[in-house]
C-alpha cells in the first residue's frame, strides 16, 4: 500500500523504514531520549546525541555519515556549519535538511572561513568570557591571512601576523604587544588542530615553530607576579568599604573568587540564611562551588543583595544603571585602579591580587590546605580526600573564619 511521506509528500510504501526520496524516518523505534520516545533514525541517516552532565545551551549534537574507513567501519563527522542545537527537534530538522541534499564538508576554504567554523566550537567549549575576548582581539591582528586558502598557509605567514600584524585599537593602528603575540600563536595552534581533525589540512604548520626568545622574555616581563595587599592597604579599604569597587575587592580577600567569578555571582546564588554563595568558572573543580560568607564581609554581601533585589537586578554586583547586566571585567579593572590610585594604594595591584591575598591569609592563619583548595576551586589529587572523605559545610565555615 502506498502512502504519502510526511516530509516531501511523495508516494512511498507503508512498509518503508524511511522515505527513499528525502530520507525522512517513517517507523517509530523504542529508544527513549530524555524520557520521551524519539523516531529511530535509519541506517546511514546520521546520528543525534545529547551531551549530558554539562550545562550547555546547545546539548544536541548532529553527526553525519562521511563514508567508511579501510575496515568498512562508518566514519562520522559533525554537521557543518552547525552541529549543536538547543532541542532535539531542531537537531532532527537540520539532519533531515542535510539528507535532502547531502554535501561534503568544504575543505578548500579561506583562513577566515576556518576561523569562523573553529571559533563557533571554541566559544561553546570555553566558559571564560575573558578568554573569548582575548582570542577575538588576537584575531584582529591577522588580517594579512584572512583571504588566504588554509591549504596555502605556512609558518612564515603566521610569523608575519605575530611580528608585523596590526590592528586598530581605539582609533589608533598598533602592532601586537607581547601578550597578544603569544595569543596569536595559541590561536593558530588551536585553529589548525581543528583543521587537521576535519581533514582540511594534513599538517598543523603553527606547531612547526616556537615563539622567539625575545617575545617569550617580553611576555614574562609583562606577566608580573600577583602581590597581596598590605595591612595598611586593607585598613584603607575598610575605611572606604562603601565604595562598590573597593567592597568587591574586600569580598575577594575573604572568599578567594576570581575577578570574573565575582562579577558573575547572581542574587539567586546567595543564601543569606545559610550564609553561603555559589559560583565559579574555568575548571571542573572550580565550577559551581559553594563558598561560606565570612562574617567580616556579611554586611557587604547583605547590602549588595538588598540593593540588587530593590532594583530588580540579576547579579550581586550588577551595574547600577541596569538590573540585568553585570559589571564587565574591564569596567571593574578601570574603576578599581582609579579608586586604588586615588587612595594611595600600590600602582602594581591587579584584580587577581585579592585571590592571592585570600590564599596567603588562609595559610598565615592556619586554614586547612584542603579547605583552601575547596574554597578557591583548585583540583585535589589526593584520592583519600576526594573519594573517601566527607567534609561537612560547617567544617569549611570554621576553617574560613580563622582568617581575621
Amino acid at each position: 500500500m502506498l502512502i504519502s511521506c510526511q516530509e516531501c509528500k511523495l508516494q512511498i510504501s507503508d512498509a518503508a523504514i524511511s522515505c527513499p526520496h528525502c530520507g525522512f524516518p517513517m517507523k517509530k523505534g523504542k529508544r527513549t531520549v530524555s524520557g520521551k520516545k524519539r523516531m529511530r533514525l535509519p541506517n546511514g541517516f546520521g546520528q543525534i546525541s545529547e551531551i549530558k552532565g554539562r550545562n550547555l545551551r546547545n546539548p544536541f549534537r548532529v553527526m553525519i555519515n562521511a563514508g567508511r574507513d579501510d575496515d568498512g567501519k562508518p566514519i562520522s563527522k559533525p554537521l557543518k556549519p552547525r552541529a549543536y542545537f538547543p532541542t532535539y527537534n531542531e537537531a532532527y530538522a537540520a539532519l533531515v535538511e542535510y539528507n535532502r541534499c547531502p554535501y561534503d564538508i568544504e575543505t578548500d576554504i579561506t583562513v577566515k572561513e576556518l576561523y569562523e567554523m573553529w571559533f563557533e566550537e571554541y566559544r561553546r567549549s570555553v566558559s571564560s568570557k575573558t578568554s573569548i575576548g582575548q582570542t577575538e582581539a588576537a584575531w584582529k591582528y591577522c588580517t594579512e591571512v584572512y583571504d588566504m586558502r588554509v591549504k596555502a598557509l605556512r609558518p612564515r605567514h603566521i610569523k608575519k601576523c605575530i611580528d608585523e600584524g596590526t590592528a586598530q585599537v581605539r582609533g589608533v593602528v598598533r602592532h601586537a604587544p607581547p601578550l597578544v603575540q603569544s595569543r596569536i600563536k595559541t590561536l593558530f595552534n588551536l585553529m589548525l588542530d581543528y583543521a587537521v581533525e576535519f581533514e582540511i589540512v594534513e599538517i598543523n604548520h603553527a606547531r612547526a615553530f616556537k615563539l622567539s626568545d625575545e617575545i617569550i622574555r617580553n611576555v614574562t616581563t609583562v606577566k608580573r607576579e600577583h602581590i597581596i595587599y598590605t595591612d595598611e592597604e586593607m585598613r584603607m579599604f575598610w575605611e572606604y568599604a562603601d565604595n562598590l569597587y573597593v567592597s568587591m575587592v574586600i569580598v575577594q580577600c575573604y572568599s578567594g573568587w576570581r575577578p570574573q567569578e565575582l562579577l558573575t555571582l547572581k542574587v539567586e546564588d546567595v543564601d543569606l540564611d545559610g550564609m553561603t554563595f555559589r559560583g565559579g568558572l574555568k575548571t571542573e573543580a572550580g565550577k559551581d562551588r559553594v563558598v561560606p560568607i565570612h562574617s567580616r564581609i556579611a554586611g557587604i554581601v547583605r547590602r549588595q543583595y538588598d540593593e540588587a533585589v530593590a532594583r530588580g537586578g540579576i547579579y550581586l554586583f550588577g551595574r547600577a544603571c541596569s538590573g540585568v547586566l553585570p559589571i564587565s571585567y574591564m569596567q571593574f579593572c578601570r574603576a578599581f585602579t582609579a579608586v586604588n590610585n586615588s587612595l594611595g594604594g600600590s600602582h602594581e595591584h591587579r584584580l587577581h591580587d585579592g585571590r592571592k591575598h585570600f590564599v596567603s591569609a588562609a595559610k598565615r592563619y592556619g586554614v586547612d590546605e584542603y579547605a583552601i583548595k575547596y574554597i578557591v576551586g583548585h583540583k585535589i589529587n589526593d584520592i583519600t580526600e576526594t573519594v573517601y572523605t566527607k567534609r561537612d559545610p560547617d567544617w569549611l565555615r570554621k576553617q574560613i573564619e580563622k582568617i581575621v
